[in-house]
């Protein structure tokens, strides 16, 4: 399945979209030696990525066409993310230009090993690419 659009870090990553619809998504992640801490589990900073990705993918599952940006975010770290991991994420609440998520990354066992809330704000996709094709300059927002 794929995201929609080429996001280079979660293509860096290995990220694999496994449910995006009707405001949830599953993101599969199978962690690399050097997404690892000095502690030998999960970087929190990748943890943190894949809890982003999975809750803006809840987000713009109602909504495919749409791009969305994280306005804030809130990560509670319960326990050492080992092995391969799971995100699942849910859109909670929608208005018109927001939408309130969170999501949960789950180890191979089942294991919570982190939770996050956050806020997005939806955006309309925009050209990217060169000056030329792009006059003003405008990045992506995703």
């Amino acid at each position: 399945m794929k995201f929609g659009v080429d996001i280079p870090f979660v293509h860096h990553l290995g990220f694999d979209l496994v449910l995006f619809e009707g405001g949830h998504s599953q993101i599969d992640y199978e962690p690399r030696p050097e997404h690892l801490n000095s502690f030998d589990v999960t970087h929190g900073g990748a943890c943190m990525t894949l809890l982003d990705v999975t809750m803006a993918t809840a987000a713009r599952s109602v909504q495919q066409d749409m791009g969305v940006v994280t306005i804030e975010m809130k990560t509670s770290f319960m326990q050492p993310a080992r092995g391969a991991l799971s995100g699942k994420g849910r859109l909670m609440h929608r208005t018109a230009t927001m939408a309130f998520t969170e999501a949960t990354i789950f180890d191979a066992e089942g294991r919570a090993c982190a939770h996050a809330t956050g806020t997005f704000k939806y955006v309309k996709r925009l050209p990217t690419g060169p000056k030329s094709a792009n006059p003003l300059n405008v990045i992506s927002t995703d």
